[in-house]
């Protein structure tokens, strides 16, 4: 299992991260941030600042 991740994203807005090395679910795509799970966790952190559903804002 990879160490590395992306950051990804769904048609709602919201944020996860996957693991680099398998293919992403059905409805998510790679956002571009990747590195640790540390580092994807915090790039999250700075960038999700309004965690309601896009269909919601």
């Amino acid at each position: 299992m990879s160490d590395k991740y992306l950051v990804v994203l769904n048609d709602e807005e919201q944020y996860s991260i996957w693991w680099a090395d398998r293919d992403l679910p059905a409805g998510w795509r790679a956002e571009g941030a990747q590195g640790t799970k540390d580092e994807c966790l915090r790039h999250i952190e700075q960038v999700w600042t309004d965690m309601r559903p896009r269909s919601l804002r």
